[in-house]
């Protein structure tokens, strides 16, 4: 679980290094190191939510757990958007210029933030994090 915590920290710190440095609207145009984390980012979320799942006595009681809900909506939307697009630009042929004025690419881009989400679950196992948060804030 520690390093479940430590990933989705990095996760959060790569996301703000992603959002200023990437210009690009793809991860197929993008440099390899962005690539490279958004694979890797991708892989480990999916293979710690297959162990979650498999963990479960019952499989449908996956559903009665609200955290595993969230984070399978977190991993579809990463899952969707760093391997499914960039298949479906592959296949097409396309890149960002492909999609028009790419606003559905841009859309998806702003959902990448929401994987900040992540970062309720690290701020549960460190309250002390929460304390310091609202401290700054006040």
């Amino acid at each position: 679980e520690q390093l479940t915590l430590f990933i989705i920290a990095f996760n959060a710190i790569w996301i703000a290094h992603d959002t200023d440095a990437n210009h690009q609207e793809v991860l197929i145009e993008a440099e390899i190191k962005f690539q490279i984390a958004e694979n890797f980012f991708c892989c480990f979320f999916s293979a710690e939510l297959f162990i979650r799942f498999m963990a479960f006595q019952r499989k449908r009681n996956c559903l009665k757990d609200a955290w595993f809900v969230f984070d399978s909506a977190l991993v579809l939307m990463m899952v969707l958007e760093t391997w499914v697009m960039t298949m479906m630009l592959v296949i097409l042929g396309t890149h960002s210029g492909g999609f028009g004025d790419a606003s559905i690419i841009r859309i998806a881009r702003l959902l990448r933030l929401s994987r900040m989400a992540r970062m309720a679950r690290l701020l549960r196992a460190v309250p002390e994090l929460m304390i310091l948060i609202k401290g700054m804030v006040a």
